[in-house]
């Protein structure tokens, strides 16, 4: 019998406002879409803890024994500057600053998205699909789009009538906006738009001469719009009704209001059962910003190359720090949050790693089988992993008094809660135990400021082409050493 039959889920639906009850559209079977990085820069903080928070999703219903379809997209084209149907592509954008081909910024980026996931133990998606792969669906759409009479070609570009749509459908139903008061809140258009209305979103634009990436259409030489992308996408790999659409709580408007409108505009149904948005990252209790200087990138983390943290910090301890809170709450991250986090983290790895060694007696002393179900109750509460691991550490402290002899476990219930144990750290939240990596880390740090002591007497002794040989070859090993008042400190790159 699969482990989903007896641990009934709810799910907290942005649609409703409410905690529902999870029927998959076919049984044993869930078909889950999330929208993915724009890749014309380094992924960030706040996106790690989103496509985390729907990776220990992922995560939960393979251990419920579910067949899942994971799909999440790398939108390479079509993502406008702000947001927005008028301006520059975001990766055109960049490869015009950067003088390079488009989709060498898309590569470059694309490989730093998916190096970060990786160092951060994600699992892949079932399917990674791109926007410049599904060009031909993307119009296809459009077209059925137009034949409904809600979408309307202006000057080469097609655009989505949303004032046409609203007649028969509701735009706003995700977000809980209504569309007069959006109107009435809207300056008029200048006579320079090509849009009947001006909360009509573009499905196609007609590229300009200077615009770099663009494909034949019917009606122009152009590219698709950033909405119309995941429609496209989430539509073909998982058809037109599926369970689950994910993404960050920005994306709730427009984009994914705009999703839920083509859709319906296609098909005549609502597209997605359960709409789910992960709450946002701050930063020492302010939004995280590039041009603001409170920014620190996933890399820096692992690094310690910041002025914001006091040492490096390693993926897990990171990734267990963003799982403490939930994933619908604001989370904001300090040197101090994630310096605690690392003793919990340690603390839990050192009782995981005890539990081989407890010696099982008789009988039972505690309920484990509570315990179990307790673990489960949090998860199928809507992902709650803080209470998830609150209950790890109430498992903690039975692992030390098990080890004291003050409670008692018998061999059935001993191999059930180590096996218990480990999935739900190990295969559920994704936790990796990084004791041997430590020690390797301790090693190398003695090895480099060993090192680092030899430079320094060589400086004192002006010998300057030895500081210097000892400072290039750490380089080439990629460990970058930074001279301060407070002496010589490394990072490894």
């Amino acid at each position: 019998m699969p482990l989903y039959s007896s641990q009934p889920l709810k799910i907290y639906n942005s649609l409703s406002g409410e905690k529902e009850d999870f029927k998959p559209i076919h049984d044993g079977n869930v078909g889950m879409y999330v929208c993915g990085p724009t890749v014309y820069s380094n992924v960030h903080l706040g996106n790690v803890r989103t496509f985390m928070s729907f990776d220990v999703i992922f995560r939960y219903f393979l251990h419920l024994d579910y067949k899942v379809r994971y799909v999440r997209n790398i939108t390479d084209v079509g993502h406008i500057v702000d947001d927005v149907d008028e301006g520059e592509d975001k990766i055109a954008k960049k490869a015009r600053l950067e003088q390079l081909e488009p989709m060498e910024v898309v590569q470059r980026y694309t490989v730093d998205f998916h190096n970060i996931l990786k160092a951060f133990n994600f699992l892949p998606p079932s399917i990674e699909p791109t926007a410049t792969g599904h060009i031909i669906e993307q119009i296809e759409i459009i077209k059925k789009i137009i034949d409904k009479g809600i979408g309307y070609v202006a000057n080469g570009s097609v655009y989505f009538d949303v004032v046409k749509y609203n007649e028969t459908n509701n735009y706003g139903i995700l977000s809980g906006r209504n569309i007069d008061d959006m109107l009435a809140n809207t300056r008029d258009l200048d006579g320079q738009s090509d849009k009947r209305n001006p909360q009509d979103f573009a499905l196609w634009k007609k590229a300009e001469p200077e615009h770099i990436m663009r494909w034949p259409s019917p009606w122009s030489d152009g590219f698709p719009g950033w909405h119309l992308e995941c429609t496209a996408m989430s539509t073909k790999y998982l058809g037109n009704h599926f369970d689950i659409h994910g993404g960050g709580m920005d994306l709730k408007f427009p984009h994914h209001e705009c999703e839920i409108a083509q859709n319906e505009a296609c098909t005549g149904q609502a597209p997605v059962n359960y709409w789910m948005h992960a709450n946002m990252l701050t930063l020492n209790g302010k939004k995280m910003a590039k041009s603001t200087g409170n920014n620190i990138l996933p890399g820096e983390i692992l690094s310690g190359d910041n002025n914001i943290l006091s040492k490096p910090f390693s993926a897990s301890v990171t990734r267990f720090f963003m799982l403490q809170a939930h994933y619908r709450s604001i989370l904001d991250f300090s040197d101090d949050a994630i310096v605690a986090a690392e003793k919990g983290y340690k603390r839990l790895m050192e009782a995981v790693d005890a539990l081989p060694n407890i010696t099982a007696g008789n009988t039972s002393s505690i309920d484990f089988a509570a315990w179990k179900q307790l673990c489960y109750d949090a998860m199928n509460d809507d992902f709650n992993t803080p209470i998830l691991i609150a209950q790890l550490f109430e498992a903690v402290r039975y692992i030390n008094l098990l080890k004291d002899g003050k409670e008692t476990i018998s061999p059935a219930d001993l191999a059930d809660f180590t096996k218990s144990v480990n999935a739900f750290v190990f295969d559920v939240l994704g936790l990796s135990d990084e004791k041997s990596a430590d020690g390797d880390n301790d090693k190398l740090e003695g090895v480099v400021n060993m090192l680092i002591g030899m430079r320094n007497q060589a400086r004192a002794d002006k010998n300057f082409a030895l500081s210097d040989q000892i400072r290039d070859q750490l380089i080439a090993l990629g460990i970058q050493l930074k001279d301060g008042k407070e002496g010589t400190s490394f990072s490894i790159q």
